[in-house]
């Protein structure tokens, strides 16, 4: 398992952009206009603050007492990946899977689960609910900012989308698990107080951050909550994963400059005008590079961001590779044989949400 590294993409980029720099040529005063620096705002912001109701111990409560309520499998199981995608959409897919994987693997060990599948079933969750939000994943937070378009419109023209995927991650539940009855027993209180002080504030918080966003005061926004964490949590501001923050960079600066290259626009160009546009070569070229590094290169040739969101956030189903979100959640709960079980659900999954889309799509035009 050791190919699912975040380390050796960094460790990849790293390596690729002394190539691509001597390759272009590119002045280096032109580099930081490669950079999202919008989209690396509100990366750092939302790491804070996701990382605050993370040790604040809050949404783990909540999930136990949810888990206290379930009397059969498939309950446990649609409300765990219920739960992973309501979180995605509200703290981003990775950190999502950070809260629910540990908890999954707590309840597989005392209920008997079928872990496997469960963990398949939690990163296909958090892709599909992060889906819908703005702030769900790193792609989406790329092109909201990019888009220039309100929170809402955003999540507004993703909806067509998510609607497709949950409606087939929930049939998949209803097939991948059975409805026998579980008793819970010995359930673990670990985890079980909630810092009352750290979680409300950031709850209410979170909000105040957004809106600043809206507003075009993003980085005012992201000084004000480094400045409050680093004097409140100066402590655990070293558990975040700032690495991640330097990956993005190196993607805008790598990509930006990879774009530049001729052969390299003729396949993006390629790409786009295949049937389906947009939705075809996001879905595409995420199987092949993730779907974070398929939007940043796309979005410089494509006018049209909801068909790019929908074809990127897609992406995210189907091979491991497809989003980053996959691999966290194979390495979080390793086992023989996930990778496989893993792409025997997600490939469907892909298929079928796709059809489903397409269908949906062509209904609405006959009443349009």
């Amino acid at each position: 398992m050791d190919w699912i590294r975040r380390e050796r993409l960094l460790f990849f980029l790293l390596l690729l952009f002394p190539l691509l720099w001597f390759g272009t040529a590119m002045p280096i005063g032109d580099l930081p206009f490669l950079i999202h620096w919008d989209t690396i705002a509100t990366l750092t912001g939302l790491m804070v603050l996701s990382s605050a109701i993370y040790w604040s111990g809050g949404a783990n409560y909540a999930a136990r007492q949810l888990l206290r309520r379930m009397r059969s499998e498939q309950q446990i199981v649609i409300a765990l990946c219920l739960l992973a995608a309501v979180l995605a959409a509200v703290i981003t897919n990775d950190v999502a899977l950070f809260l629910v994987i540990p908890l999954s693997l707590t309840l597989a060990r005392i209920a008997r689960l079928p872990l496997g599948r469960l963990v398949v079933f939690q990163a296909l969750a958090v892709n599909a609910g992060s889906a819908l939000s703005p702030i769900g994943n790193p792609q989406n937070i790329f092109l909201w900012q990019t888009s220039e378009v309100s929170f809402t419109a955003y999540a507004w023209g993703m909806l067509p989308l998510a609607v497709p995927m949950l409606v087939v991650l929930g049939a998949g539940l209803f097939l991948a698990f059975s409805g026998r009855p579980l008793v819970l027993e010995n359930l673990p209180d670990r985890s079980e107080a909630v810092n009352q002080a750290l979680f409300w504030p950031t709850l209410m918080l979170y909000p105040v951050f957004l809106v600043a966003l809206e507003l075009g005061y993003g980085w005012p926004a992201v000084l004000v909550v480094l400045i409050v964490y680093g004097f409140w949590q100066k402590s655990r501001l070293k558990e975040i994963d700032w690495a991640l923050l330097l990956l993005f960079v190196l993607m805008f600066l790598n990509i930006g400059m990879l774009t530049s290259f001729s052969p390299m626009q003729s396949f993006a160009e390629s790409l786009l005008n295949l049937p389906g546009g947009e939705v075809t070569a996001g879905i595409l070229l995420s199987q092949i590079i993730s779907n974070v590094p398929a939007a940043i290169f796309l979005e410089p040739f494509s006018s049209d961001w909801q068909r790019l969101g929908w074809g990127v956030n897609l992406g995210g189903f189907g091979l491991a590779i497809g989003s980053l979100a996959n691999l966290i959640a194979l390495r979080l709960a390793w086992q023989p044989g996930l990778v496989w079980q893993f792409h025997l659900w997600a490939v469907p999954v892909l298929f079928f949400s796709w059809v489903l889309l397409l269908a949906q799509q062509w209904i609405l035009g006959l009443f349009a």
